[in-house]
């Protein structure tokens, strides 16, 4: 294959996005998804399929890697989530080794029987004293934790009333728990209100659970937590945030939204995960009483029926959490709002926009998913790793670049990825227009 930034790009790869392939059509399973696959090598050979790639010597604030056919690229590193630098702390590293040696690289088990070790217990207390909470219970990934805890906790007459832009594992627990799902509009209280207030004028006898997140990943804002745990206390329905992306990373102490907004133990369930700033995969949910606990260790089946988290994995998040809750944890989180400030800052200088409020997440506006898939192909070129956020991800021509600031970014790294990004937009946009134009031409004769 030709050099992805040199090669020709078919019209076909311009248009279309995955919700094209969501339904396929046929009896038979499988060779009703090759549309699927011919779509996206189109997109592949034209240099304009940016997904699947991967790094060569771990995560930092640049990196190698390889697209998924093999060819290489080297850049600075805007497209991992490792928000305050700790998943090559020589600390992390450290106890990771100690770890392997004295209790081997596997859990062996599911955590209702006997693949818990001490250092999943110690996670848990320490999640739960973090928030303010009871009790705490962990998940093999964030993923896991958010589709356990809706379907662990909600039955078929119950009722779940989410934030639309709520993340996906959220919506496939909800698809699973039931049928009666109500969307309100991104961070509209009133609409959520509306639905609460329907719902109980028709059942007084089944649950309720609102569904939000306590920073959203793809616009980079968040709700009024408060004021949604007291709309639930109003209607007798039970409030759960998904912190994922704040947790550990924002505020004065590292608790997120939750804590700034203070709301420390106040939350009816706060689920997360330690993929973005502890350095590990897995996922938690903090609650209220022991009672929940115990009944999601054997109704959640991403719980019940997946291995625990390996020991490895408890040991590196219990001492993230030793860093982040440290004056050096406090001084890499103002590190990271300095880089976030700064890259915001020099966008605009350059005439570009981005979505919502200071946070790890810096979603750049691009628009038209041609244009953004155009500006894809030209980023590994220019030394620049970001990743492509398009329809239906977010909205039909709302696509954008998420790019993810880390402690460990400097200035220069900052400066490098403004500039690039800034030259691929306008030779894409160049591109655009002159591929218009010649449509014109053609027209004409």
């Amino acid at each position: 294959m030709t050099d992805i930034y040199d090669s020709v790009t078919q019209p076909v790869a311009l248009t279309g996005s995955m919700r094209d392939f969501r339904v396929p059509a046929g009896a038979d399973l499988l060779s009703r998804i090759e549309g699927f696959y011919k779509w996206q090598n189109a997109r592949r050979s034209s240099g304009v399929w940016p997904f699947s790639r991967a790094t060569e010597a771990g995560v930092g604030a640049e990196v190698t890697a390889k697209n998924d056919s093999g060819q290489a690229m080297k850049g600075v590193n805007f497209a991992s989530q490792d928000y305050l630098s700790l998943s090559a702390h020589p600390a992390i590293k450290a106890v990771a080794r100690e770890t392997l040696e004295r209790y081997g690289v596997h859990s062996a088990g599911s955590a209702a029987l006997v693949g818990n070790t001490s250092l999943s217990v110690a996670l848990e207390r320490r999640i739960a004293e973090f928030l303010g909470m009871e009790e705490a219970i962990l998940y093999p990934t964030g993923w896991a934790a958010g589709y356990g805890v809706i379907k662990g906790l909600v039955r078929s007459a119950d009722h779940i009333v989410m934030d639309t832009l709520s993340h996906t594992c959220l919506q496939e627990g909800a698809n699973a728990a039931t049928r009666n799902i109500y969307q309100f509009r991104h961070l509209d209280l009133a609409h959520c209100e509306r639905w609460l207030k329907t719902i109980r004028e028709k059942d007084t006898e089944n649950g309720i659970m609102v569904v939000t997140e306590g920073l959203f990943s793809m616009d980079s804002d968040t709700p009024d937590i408060g004021a949604m745990q007291d709309l639930c206390r109003q209607y007798n329905a039970t409030l759960m945030v998904d912190v994922a992306h704040d947790f550990g990373a924002l505020g004065e102490t590292g608790q997120g939204h939750i804590g700034i907004q203070n709301l420390i133990g106040k939350v009816d369930l706060v689920m997360g995960s330690f993929s973005k700033t502890f350095a590990s995969n897995g996922g938690f949910v903090a609650c209220r009483n022991r009672a929940v606990k115990e009944y999601l260790r054997f109704y959640s089946p991403s719980c019940t029926f997946s291995n625990a988290l390996s020991p490895v994995q408890a040991a590196v998040v219990l001492k993230a959490f030793d860093i982040i809750q440290s004056g050096e944890g406090r001084q890499l989180r103002q590190d990271l709002m300095t880089n976030v400030l700064a890259l915001r800052a020099a966008l605009r200088e350059v005439g570009m926009d981005y979505y919502g409020d200071p946070s790890a997440i810096v979603a750049v506006k691009m628009g038209s998913e041609a244009l953004a898939r155009l500006v894809s192909k030209r980023l590994p070129k220019l030394g620049l790793l970001a990743n492509l956020v398009e329809y239906p991800a977010v909205g039909k021509g709302a696509a954008r670049f998420r790019m993810q600031v880390m402690a460990g970014h400097t200035q220069q790294n900052i400066s490098d990825a403004v500039q690039r990004l800034k030259l691929a937009r306008d030779e894409a946009q160049h591109e655009l227009d002159l591929g218009g134009a010649l449509a014109a031409v053609r027209m004409v004769a």
